[in-house]
């Protein structure tokens, strides 16, 4: 099975704003999109959760995406670019996104259960990012 919506035609421009309007209407209370060279590179948004206000980073990996679809022979070859793995990118986050939502709207998971790996803790690194770098320590159960 090929990834996820490797024959998009949508803008990762307009993929963000999707993004945005999804977290907006979960009431985040702050969204931000970081560009490079005028691309969507990253996305970061705050939310209100019981324990105060809490950072999220969503990853979009453009590089993985794009070793994936080179690693697909499904897919043709002249689709295996940089812009397209953009798109691509953008498109299976969003879907990722929007099932996650589905479970918080069904009561199943608050947004701060399903998005921890992607709360900001230490200066801007993830709690996955955190979890990695010290995963000896927490297999160990020492803190």
């Amino acid at each position: 099975m090929s990834i996820a919506n490797y024959s998009t035609s949508i803008d990762p421009v307009k993929t963000a704003g999707e993004i945005m309007g999804m977290l907006s209407a979960h009431a985040a209370t702050d969204v931000n999109v970081t560009y490079e060279s005028g691309v969507p590179s990253g996305l970061s948004f705050t939310v209100p959760t019981e324990f105060g206000e809490r950072g999220f980073a969503l990853p979009v990996r453009v590089d993985g995406v794009l070793r994936a679809m080179q690693g697909d022979r499904a897919i043709p070859r002249s689709k295996c670019t940089q812009v397209q793995a953009s798109r691509v990118a953008w498109r299976v986050a969003r879907d990722w996104l929007r099932a996650q939502l589905a479970l918080i709207d069904a009561g199943l998971a608050g947004l701060d259960e399903v998005m921890m790996p992607y709360m900001l803790v230490d200066g801007g690194r993830t709690a996955w990012e955190l979890y990695a770098v010290g995963q000896g320590q927490i297999e160990g159960g020492t803190q």
